[in-house]
């Protein structure tokens, strides 16, 4: 009986990591770009997986043949001696009504195929907790968390985004650092060596935040300074307390202060000491912390299998 293979992705909306598990277990990992389909129209979501994926994975070494682009020769990656083909794809911006269209163009592209579209939300709770209930929570650019039951995520604090939330994400301690810095909170020398190497001046800091897009990322690339500052006491404190408010403003309402804070994403990797002292000062506990969670993801289904 052929073995099933598993095509799945792990989305942010700069790019897009994924991972082909074959039939008799090898394996080939690649690069797209980002697809948020709450950002992306269709077609661009087309011509990403038309012409990025299907393409590497026709040369790869694992998924040699398995996906051809000839207008009438798209084949999927299921049937035959390989087996049947699961396809999985956690993104940014995949809760309905957006999840669909993503479903849809890879069922036109890969039509034998099962395919499931989640939020990279449950991606991270099923790379953190695998099949046991848990706090799962994502700290990069952006910041997000759940209570996972062990399969579904049971409740959920909406994290409001870049403006509104994202507490203790890249973009809200490059927003803090930047308050902090030209409102005279931090230290002097601090703002002398940021306008030095940033080359940022005030009103150059406006035009990037409020006229032109991507602020969030923009704000979020003031985190090397952080990282690089990150044993002076201003900073220190900064750091510190915007993990506190994470934790105060998303996790507490779940009631379970038992249970171990799991983390995926760059800025829990990157500051992982800062966010363990602000836990035990929260009297919570970090538990898993991973950079990325395609690994185990994939881990997550083969044991499903």
């Amino acid at each position: 009986m052929p073995k099933t293979q598993y095509l799945i992705a792990d989305s942010g909306s700069t790019k897009t990591d994924w991972l082909f598990v074959a039939a008799n277990g090898e394996r080939f990992e690649l690069q797209t770009d980002g697809i948020n389909p709450a950002r992306d129209a269709r077609d661009i979501i087309y011509n990403v997986l038309y012409h990025q994926l299907l393409t590497q994975l026709d040369t790869s070494p694992a998924g040699k043949g398995v996906a051809s682009k000839g207008e009438d020769d798209i084949h999927s990656l299921a049937g035959g001696e390989s087996g049947e083909t699961d396809i999985f794809f956690y993104g940014a911006g995949c809760i309905e009504p957006f999840s669909q269209t993503v479903r849809d163009v890879i069922k036109e592209l890969l039509p034998n195929c099962s395919v499931e579209v989640e939020s990279d939300l449950l991606g991270a709770a099923r790379a953190l907790c695998g099949h046991e209930s848990g706090i799962a929570c994502i700290l990069g650019t952006g910041s997000n968390s759940c209570f996972y039951d062990g399969k579904d995520i049971a409740m959920h604090t909406p994290p409001l985004g870049y403006i509104l939330g994202d507490e203790g994400s890249g973009s809200w301690l490059g927003k803090t650092l930047l308050n902090g810095l030209f409102k005279g909170i931090l230290p002097e020398a601090l703002k002398q060596d940021f306008t030095e190497k940033y080359h940022l001046t005030l009103s150059g800091i406006i035009e990037r935040v409020y006229h032109l897009p991507s602020a969030n990322t923009f704000l979020a690339s003031t985190v090397p300074f952080i990282a690089e500052h990150r044993k002076h006491p201003a900073i220190h404190a900064m750091l510190t307390e915007a993990f506190r408010l994470f934790m105060q403003r998303n996790i507490a309402v779940y009631g379970h202060k038992e249970m171990p804070i799991h983390c995926v994403g760059g800025i829990a990797f990157q500051f992982e000491e800062e966010l363990r002292e602000a836990a035990e000062e929260e009297n919570m506990q970090i538990g898993h912390i991973l950079r990325r969670p395609i690994e185990a993801i994939v881990q997550y289904h083969l044991k499903e299998d």
